[in-house]
């Protein structure tokens, strides 16, 4: 960071707050100081008039006046004092506002561009199944599935898992929800024979009403992927690959929800300082971790977010500020009711309440 970008951080406001009060607690206490010396020069001055009689009554006159006019700074000192402590009151406050302000709506631009990134990555799956429903051998293995057609359609799906290398698998079922086929038999030697009549992704992919629809799973970790977790997206194969044709059997994608999520949380662009102090999430619909920057709690645990300042915002929490943003959509695809968040601590060298707490107390200390 160059010198020029330094003094306009924002935290500067405070850093001139408590400058301000060092140095007019400086000034006032050598005034003090000085104003005290005078006084004891005019009691000395009296002193000695007194003691020249009628020969120092006129400096006694003077010196009482140079009294007066001491007593005088006093109540000047005694008021700037009071001010510079209301004024440095207010202007940490304000500081302390502003600067709160910007770093949770920082946080909150971060969490929003989390989650955009993810919807679009997800708006991506929905593209994929939708499509790839129409593939002849899909069709063809859905329509009349025999040994031959689904060794030639997990052929030809093993073809595309090896361009899009973001999925762990591709199952072809048929309207009873047995997986005919898959992309990777050898790899996953339960999955072809299972029945996944029961999965929501099936049941309501076997529902859509036209080729356009797809179905969504909330991410969970699959028994027949060895437990990994995964974002699924199902849609039905229909009779010749028409939109709007007999529903034959439903293909189901699984995204390999881990790595790709990770990458995610991981790549917020903030400094190593900044990440070093910082939780990034992506968040469930209830609130869910679906992923960590620092990998805990992902799918077993919740985190407890207010999300009453709208669909986007900030707040403070003790020495924490959370900003989180919900799920945007990204074109056709609306989104799942996800958040992205991040919480951040407040740096260690300059707390912002211990900031405030300081300037406070050089104030108070103006006088001793």
């Amino acid at each position: 960071m160059s010198a020029e970008e330094a003094s306009l951080r924002p935290e500067r406001i405070l850093d001139l707050s408590e400058r301000l009060s060092i140095v007019a607690g400086q000034k006032i206490g050598e005034i003090s100081t000085v104003n005290r010396a005078a006084k004891m020069l005019a009691i000395n001055a009296l002193i000695v008039a007194a003691r020249a009689g009628e020969a120092g009554r006129g400096f006694a006159i003077v010196a009482e006046e140079f009294k007066k006019i001491s007593t005088q700074i006093d109540e000047v000192a005694g008021a700037l004092e009071s001010q510079v402590r209301a004024d440095l009151d207010e202007l940490t406050a304000i500081g302390g506002a502003i600067l709160s302000h910007l770093r949770g709506q920082r946080l909150a631009d971060l969490a929003l561009n989390a989650i955009e990134i993810i919807d679009r990555n997800l708006y991506e799956r929905t593209c994929d199944v939708r499509w790839w429903a129409t593939d002849s051998a899909v069709v063809d293995c859905a329509m009349a599935p025999s040994r031959e057609a689904a060794d030639y359609a997990s052929q030809r799906l093993r073809v595309i898992l090896d361009a899009y290398t973001v999925y762990l698998d591709l199952w072809i079922c048929d309207a009873a929800g047995r997986v005919i086929a898959s992309g990777r038999p050898d790899r996953y030697r339960g999955v072809q024979g299972a029945s996944v009549a029961n999965a929501s992704w099936f049941q309501e992919a076997l529902c859509t009403k036209s080729g356009d629809d797809f179905a969504v799973a909330d991410i969970a970790r699959q028994r027949l992927l060895d437990e990994a977790p995964v974002a699924t997206y199902a849609t039905a194969i229909r009779e010749g690959g028409q939109a709007r044709g007999k529903v034959i059997g439903v293909l189901g994608v699984h995204f390999d929800w881990r790595p790709q999520a990770q990458a995610i949380v991981d790549g917020v662009r903030m400094t190593d300082e900044e990440k070093s102090r910082s939780r990034v999430l992506l968040l469930d619909q209830n609130h869910r971790i679906l992923a960590a920057s620092d990998g805990q709690g992902v799918l077993t645990e919740s985190f407890k977010l207010d999300t009453s300042h709208g669909t986007m915002g900030s707040y403070a929490e003790g020495d924490r500020t959370i900003g989180y943003a919900l799920t945007p959509g990204y074109e056709t695809y609306k989104g799942l009711g996800w958040y992205g968040c991040l919480v951040q601590r407040q740096a260690v060298d300059a707390p912002l309440p211990v900031a405030a707490e300081r300037a406070v107390s050089n104030v108070l200390r103006l006088k001793a």
